[in-house]
Parts: structure tokens; C-alpha cells; sequence
């Protein structure tokens, strides 16, 4: 009989379905893929949500939170993001998978203590920078590092070694993670070359200067729109900010052979081997200067490209459920 696990989560209504959406971001995707590939693996999936209909997707059966008491308690269970969602079952073991650096102050201000104490959850954590920054308060009863994976059309999109991108650069992350910083680099890059582009995420607003300055909106569209913008690119320009745990749009465009430049905020410097596959800037001027390099000089491009070619496709999300279903296992 397979063993069961229940997800539950509380955020915004989706599905599996919706993995394609712009609608969804990191920490919807990654359910999503987690989920599906853990049905692969001889376990009955759970995932309670807002979803408004009760349906079952590749083995992965999704249900409205507000049914749970319908439910037996599974075998495992899974809060994604907020400890207080533990209080819905009662499992042999309990998880917390974690997607943001959690001060003191805001661990009790979002009522987490108690249900940490209650519960004695494992918390699931995405990287070295995320695991290191939630101390013993906030992580009493253990923790793990599950690092995370990309779509499988990501790793799958064709890659033709023949086209050299023209000197563009994209910021697909979210606006609020220090594109103000990005910004200020853009004037010094622009200055070196004023034929680059830059194409940032919406919702932005663009002032006469940065139209004049080359900078535009990207048309966000789908996931399949995402992946041409990133292959007509030359370089992803991404700071990084101390809220980002994972960044699954850097990791994107590095599985799309896409150089990043970065000031390795966060969690960014994790996802860049500096002179690698991409630069780690100690300063504004160095971004600038980085990215001015790649924008500019196609033996510089391609050097990074062929690195990145080399390791494409090490990890998947195949391996990401097989780690946490050996967590499981040992329990």
C-alpha cells in the first residue's frame, strides 16, 4: 500500500495545470513539479489549496483546503510556507518547506512558535544562504537543503550554438528585488554601449529616461514566451536581494546557457561561478564592467555559453524527489 502525503498550502488558487501560466511563480512551481514527481514514486499526493474544484493531475490529487476535515491524516505531511497549516493533520512526521528568511521578530509576529512547538516540523530549506539563515529559533527541530530543479522545458528548449544573441540583457525576476540597483548599473553600461537593450519584468514604470536609455517592458505572457526571451538574450543582469532564497528565474536562464551577472545578494552567488559561468561584482562598477564584457565582446559570450553547456541538465526534478523521498525513508 503506498504510503500518502499531504501538501498544504494557502496562497493564491492554481493547479498543476497552471504551470505554464505567468500567473504562478517560484514557490508555486516548485509544488507543482515536487508533487508530480513524487506521484512517480509509489506515494499517493495530496495537495490542499485554494483550487475551487477537486481534480486529479498526473497521479496528483488537488483539493480545496477548506474540504480537509473529508480526510484521513496521511503518513506524511508537508506546510509550504506557514507552520500554522501543520494544525490541519496529524502525521508520524511533519515538514515545513521553507521559501524565505525568517527573523525572530517576524517569527512570532506571524504566530509561527507555537506551531513549531506543537508540531516539531523539519524545515525544508532551498540553499546554502537560506539554511544558514534560519538559526535554531526559527528551525528548533532540525533542517535540511533540498535544492531546487527548473521545468523540463527549460532543460529541453533547443539551444542553436550557431546564433550569437545580439547585446541584449533581461531581468526576469520581480521588480521589487533591488532593480533599483540594476537601473543605476544600466546608465554606466549604456554609456560603454548604447546599441545594448535591457527587458525587465512588469509591472515597472519606465520614465522618458529609461525609454531613451533603451530599457523596455517585457511582454510577460507565458512560460514559452519567457524561454525565446531568454534565448534571444546575451546576459541575465540580476543583483540579487537578501530575500531571495533560491531565485529560480536565475536558474532559468543559466539552464538556458545564459551568462549572469550578479552582486551575489542573497542567494545569487550560489547560482553564478564567477569567471564561469557568469560574474560576481563586489560593486556597481564592476557590474557595469562585467556586463559591459559579455554585452560587448562574442569570444567573452561564447566562452561562458560552452561552460554552461557542459553542465545543462545535471539536475532535474527527478533528482529533487528522489532527496526528499530518502528524507522520507529514513524516518
Amino acid at each position: 500500500m503506498n504510503k500518502k502525503i499531504y501538501f498544504i498550502e494557502n496562497s493564491i488558487s492554481f493547479t498543476s495545470d497552471h504551470i505554464n501560466s505567468n500567473d504562478i511563480r517560484g514557490t508555486e512551481k516548485t509544488l507543482i513539479n515536487l508533487t508530480t514527481e513524487l506521484a512517480k514514486n509509489k506515494y499517493d499526493v495530496y495537495v490542499f489549496n485554494k483550487t475551487s474544484n477537486t481534480t486529479c493531475i498526473s497521479n496528483v490529487k488537488w483539493i480545496n483546503i477548506n474540504d480537509y476535515k473529508s480526510y484521513s491524516n496521511p503518513d506524511f505531511l508537508v506546510a509550504w510556507s506557514d507552520a500554522n497549516l501543520l494544525n490541519y493533520f496529524n502525521s508520524k512526521k511533519k515538514f515545513l518547506w521553507s521559501h524565505s528568511i525568517q527573523t525572530i521578530e517576524k517569527f512570532f509576529r506571524k504566530k509561527q512558535f507555537l506551531s513549531f512547538y506543537k508540531n516539531k516540523p523539519l524545515l525544508i530549506t532551498e540553499g546554502d544562504y537560506h539554511y544558514n539563515n534560519r538559526n535554531f529559533i526559527t528551525a528548533p527541530f532540525g533542517k535540511k537543503i533540498i535544492k531546487l530543479a527548473v521545468d523540463n522545458d527549460f532543460l529541453d528548449a533547443n539551444i542553436d550554438i550557431s546564433l550569437l544573441p545580439g547585446p541584449n540583457a533581461i531581468f526576469t525576476t520581480r521588480p521589487d528585488r533591488n532593480i533599483c540597483i540594476l537601473i543605476d548599473a544600466w546608465e554606466k553600461i549604456y554609456k560603454l554601449n548604447n546599441k545594448s537593450h535591457l527587458y525587465i519584468n512588469p509591472p515597472f514604470y519606465l520614465k522618458d529616461d529609461h525609454i531613451r536609455k533603451n530599457i523596455h517592458l517585457r511582454n510577460a505572457g507565458d512560460k514559452k514566451n519567457l524561454i525565446n526571451d531568454l534565448l534571444k538574450s546575451r546576459v541575465m543582469l540580476v543583483p540579487g536581494h537578501k530575500g531571495e532564497v533560491f531565485c529560480l528565474s536565475a536558474l532559468e536562464a543559466k539552464e538556458l546557457c545564459l551568462p549572469i551577472v550578479t552582486m551575489g545578494y542573497g542567494s545569487l552567488y550560489e547560482r553564478v561561478t564567477h569567471e564561469k559561468t557568469g560574474f560576481i561584482a563586489k560593486n556597481i562598477n564592476e557590474f557595469a564592467h562585467y556586463s559591459s564584457m559579455i554585452l560587448n565582446d562574442d569570444e567573452v559570450f561564447k566562452e561562458f555559453r560552452t561552460n554552461l553547456i557542459k553542465i545543462r541538465g545535471l539536475r532535474r526534478w527527478q533528482n529533487v524527489a528522489n532527496e526528499f523521498a530518502s528524507l522520507l525513508e529514513v524516518i
